[in-house]
């Protein structure tokens, strides 16, 4: 029962109760139901319990015979797991899930989180790289995490060896998050335990997966759209050709984050990754002020201009929204020219340029050099 996420305009009941989250669980964990199956689940019967109730007629008629969905047992072992292993339930749509996951298609419907759930409050910047890094790239890493820390960003990343953990040591008196493909009470690589540990006490560890779930490689890439999900922008030191960085980075891109890079040496095998991402159009990375800089929004001061006064005064408030609400939706964090975007939404210099001037006084988009446009995220 795969598909695509389904949208809604009316988005299904906050969790408010401990029997809706084991009736979400129940859910998520019954056979075929992948994270785009529970959305367009929910949307469709508004609650869980009622999506529950449906779901062997659903399989049925989708040929599947003689269909169980997962029983109440099995969620309430997982539940008694987590609670031993000190992890706590995030629910999609409560108060403590995290903001920056919300505006994602295929976000996390539940994850168990061990560690200070007040670092997802922060901006969060994601930071990820080789397993075999090189000495440089490893001491590049550890301190970009130790500069992005001191600035007060939450630094995230996978736990695997390299550079994910330079980047947890270096962000770690500052606040790290570290996203396992596994069980969140289930360390890989052993040899990242203790850091796991310091983590679980200084920062926080998440993860979609049940409670003691052995990570396998189909885990990893989507352990990867969560890390780019919670960030504002992902950092890749070093890299191979083909490695789950870059998917990170796609992920990144196709959720409308900001991509980095550090430049590395042509022969350099694992600086082939960041040297494509930056002919491609990443920002080349020097240092975390290089980050910082591009991240943070910057507001202009309004042009003078030459406009007729009453012509946006003869708009309605609700034609004003309506064209608000199209051009953020036209723009990304890749510019585009401000004529093509006039075309694109079929509107007038005249009535979309003092909407662009409100939209760069509150910080939500950027004028760029050439006439050039883009969405601050």
């Amino acid at each position: 029962m795969a598909g695509t996420h389904f949208s809604s305009t009316h988005p299904p009941l906050l969790p408010t109760t401990e029997e809706d989250a084991v009736n979400r669980l129940r859910l998520l964990r019954s056979r075929r139901v992948g994270v785009a199956t529970y959305h367009r689940l929910l949307a469709e019967h508004g609650s869980a319990a009622d999506a529950l109730g449906v779901l062997p007629e659903i399989a049925k008629a989708a040929g599947v015979a003689d269909y169980v969905i997962c029983p109440e047992g099995v969620v309430m072992a997982e539940l008694k797991a987590g609670k031993a292993a000190g992890a706590h339930l995030l629910v999609e749509g409560s108060p403590d899930y995290p903001r920056s996951l919300q505006d994602i298609a295929d976000a996390p419907p539940l994850l168990w989180a061990i560690g200070n759930t007040g670092l997802l409050e922060k901006p969060m910047i994601a930071l990820v790289g080789a397993r075999n890094a090189s000495s440089l790239g490893t001491r590049m890493a550890k301190r970009l995490a130790e500069d992005l820390a001191d600035a007060g960003y939450t630094v995230v990343s996978g736990l695997a060896r390299g550079i994910d953990a330079a980047a947890h040591h270096g962000a770690l008196a500052g606040g790290t998050v570290a996203v396992l493909a596994g069980g969140v009470d289930v360390i890989y690589p052993a040899e990242n335990t203790q850091l796991a540990h310091d983590i679980a006490k200084r920062g926080l560890r998440l993860s979609e997966m049940p409670m003691g779930l052995q990570p396998q490689a189909r885990h990893f890439p989507a352990r990867n759209r969560i890390i780019s999900g919670l960030a504002r922008a992902v950092v890749v030191v070093e890299a191979a050709g083909k490695s789950g960085s870059l998917i990170t980075a796609r992920n990144a891109l196709d959720q409308g984050r900001d991509v980095f890079a550090v430049p590395g040496h042509p022969f350099d095998a694992r600086a082939w990754g960041c040297n494509m991402l930056i002919r491609d159009g990443a920002t080349l990375v020097r240092n975390a002020e290089d980050v910082i800089d591009a991240v943070t929004p910057v507001v202009a001061p309004a042009p003078e201009l030459d406009l007729p006064a009453p012509t946006a005064a003869k708009r309605g408030l609700r034609d004003m929204a309506a064209l608000h609400s199209q051009i953020l939706s036209r723009l990304g964090s890749a510019p585009i020219a401000e004529d093509q975007l006039l075309r694109d939404i079929k509107a007038s210099a005249i009535d979309v340029a003092p909407i662009l001037i409100d939209l760069e006084l509150e910080g939500k988009i950027a004028r760029q050099s050439g006439g050039l446009l883009a969405r601050i995220v």
